[in-house]
This record gives C-alpha cells, structure tokens and sequence, in this order.
C-alpha cells in the first residue's frame, strides 16, 4: 500500500470533484501539499488545435513536455495506462497527501462520496466488499464498518485525511 494516497470513489454523478475540490483548499489552508491524479476511462485531451505543443505532438512526439516559471505539463503516448502505483512514485514524491478520483478497482485505500439521491447502494459496500474501504462520505446516516464522514463537512473529511493518511506513520 502506497502510505500518502487515497481513492475517492463513487459512482459517475455523485460530487466526487465537488468534494475534492473542497478538501484539496481545506488541505492547502492547512499547509500541504497535495497532489490529485484523475482517472479517466475515455481518450481525452489537454492541448488544443493550433498550439505549438499540440503540434509537436501531432506530428509524432512520443513525449511532449511543455514548462513555464509557474508549471509544466507533459504528454506521454503509451500503450496501455500505467500502474497507479507507478504514477504516485515517478511523479509524487514530494507530496504531502496524494488524492485520486477513480481508480475504483485500485489496491489504494478509499473514501467513498454516497449521495442518497444518486443511488440506494454502496460500489464497496453491497454486491462487492472492498477490503481498502476506510470511510464513506455521505449526506444521510449510515449503519456501517467504517466511519462515515458528512459530504457537505469537506473540513471534517481534511480531518479525516490528516489523522488517517498524512499522519498515520507518525
């Protein structure tokens, strides 16, 4: 298990990057740094028609990474997406808490966002019982093995991430 990162996971609809957002601002409050990796299931694509990176990699560049005094971004052709795992070590390594919206099916531990208006059921508590369940972000009470966090509380889930992920090797 990777010790700074956790999964918020849900199904499509529910609030996972409303939540995020909040948390990650919560978080920044607070002094860390943080680091989000979103999964994506569908082609997408970050530069657009007319750019000079977008050109450089239309025209067959395997790696194209483009940097400014503020920040960089690269896009990496590959065949098939890399490990998670993979991911956090190449590009997390100076972050206080990495956070991740998806990656369901992922060994990381996870926080699921449950909103009673979007579904009746729980992706890691019904059909499947997902053993890196470590809590649930939810707007109405639940009866179950993990704590359940209040989704409209993003401060009380920061809570949760700096007692149970940030600071739980200390």
């Amino acid at each position: 298990m990777i010790s700074k990162a956790v999964s918020f996971v849900a199904k499509s609809g529910t609030g996972k990057t409303t939540l995020l957002e909040k948390v990650i601002a919560e978080l920044k409050l607070r002094g860390y740094r943080v680091g989000v990796i979103k999964h994506d299931a569908h082609q997408f694509e970050i530069d657009h028609p007319g750019k000079d990176s977008h050109r450089l990699t239309a025209a067959g560049a395997d790696t194209m990474l483009i940097s400014s005094p503020e920040k960089l971004a690269i896009v990496k052709k590959h065949a098939e997406s890399p490990p998670i795992e993979e991911l956090i070590a190449t590009y997390f390594g100076d972050m206080d808490l990495i956070l991740t919206e998806g990656f369901k099916k992922s060994g990381l531990p996870k926080i699921e966002v449950h909103r009673k208006e979007r579904s009746a059921t729980l992706l890691c508590r019904g059909e499947q019982h997902d053993p890196s369940l470590l809590a649930v972000a939810s707007d109405e009470p639940l009866e179950l093995d993990v704590p359940v966090l209040d989704l409209n509380d993003p401060a009380k889930v920061a809570d949760f991430l700096e007692k149970n992920i940030i600071h739980a090797a200390d």
